[in-house]
């Protein structure tokens, strides 16, 4: 088969991880040139060779090539195989980078997943572990990947620069999805959020859920935001806090905003209070939309 198959062809290192995740579930090689080809610092970057080393781990048999200066990719994707498995991912994205493809791949593997991500949990680029498991894992059940089984757990927050943090993902094998037709949102019924801080003093949780209530009981009366402060090796390697909300609908709909603080050392301090209210602001500017 692999033989008659005929190699996909793309240029540019946009969608990359997209372009490999449906290969892998389609079953198609893939070569991907020019990465970046005319920049100074050509080729793909750590973090997305940490994502190819992900993928090369949760599958059996993929054939992976990439030339010196790193500017092309081959691809020939194995079987998913899953199982138990462990993946240092690069400080420089979120561990939600990764995450956010394992959700897809997940369900069609031949042993159920069950996978350790060490990182940066909370970042200000990619979606963070507590939207995607508000956020992702109900969409999933939706669509009948349900049980006991399918759970993202924080173990450790790590914050960037350094991250630290930890999770395990675990998901069990569905080969076939129930279709799923979705296309009234519903009205808000209740928010729900949490405000995280860790290597800074347990407060400034405190005062970002006041400070995002103070807009959002203009609205509604059902908000209960949860504070996590996390103490000692739980807490990563850098300080840092921050806050995600979710608005759940009478139909189940659930729509996320989240801010967090500037990365030590970078960009300007930001105040908890403005950071609570922003948040409050950017889930109603969802809401909106």
């Amino acid at each position: 088969m692999a033989g008659e198959t005929q190699c996909l062809s793309y240029a540019g290192c946009n969608f990359l991880r997209q372009r490999l995740v449906l290969a892998t579930l389609s079953g198609r090689p893939l070569k991907i040139r020019k990465i970046r080809a005319k920049e100074e610092d050509p080729g793909l970057r750590d973090f997305e060779a940490s994502f190819i080393r992900l993928i090369d781990k949760v599958t059996n048999g993929s054939r992976i090539e990439i030339n010196q200066t790193g500017t092309t990719l081959y691809y020939q994707p194995g079987l998913l195989y899953g199982g138990s498995l462990e993946h240092d991912c690069s400080p420089s994205r979120g561990i939600g980078y990764y995450l956010e493809s394992l959700l897809c791949l997940a369900p069609f593997m031949k042993h159920p997943l069950k996978i350790v991500l060490r990182g940066v949990t909370n970042d200000q680029v990619d979606p963070s572990v507590d939207v995607l498991k508000a956020t992702a894992l109900p969409l999933l059940k939706k669509f009948g990947i349900d049980g006991e089984s399918l759970d993202i757990k924080i173990n450790r927050r790590g914050m960037p620069p350094k991250g630290g943090g930890e999770i395990l993902f675990a998901c069990p094998v569905r080969k076939v999805l129930q279709p799923v037709q979705f296309t009234d949102p519903g009205k808000i019924k209740r928010i729900r959020g949490i405000a995280y801080s860790v290597r800074v003093s347990p407060q400034m949780a405190n005062r970002m859920v006041e400070s995002a209530r103070g807009i959002l009981n203009k609205f509604l009366p059902d908000i209960y935001i949860y504070t996590d402060h996390m103490k000692g090796v739980s807490s990563g390697k850098s300080p840092g806090f921050g806050m995600c909300l979710t608005a759940e609908t009478t139909n189940g709909t659930i729509l996320s905003a989240e801010l967090a603080s500037n990365p030590q050392g970078q960009g300007v301090a930001v105040l908890p209070e403005e950071l609570g209210q922003n948040c409050a602001k950017l889930l109603l500017e969802e809401v909106y939309r």
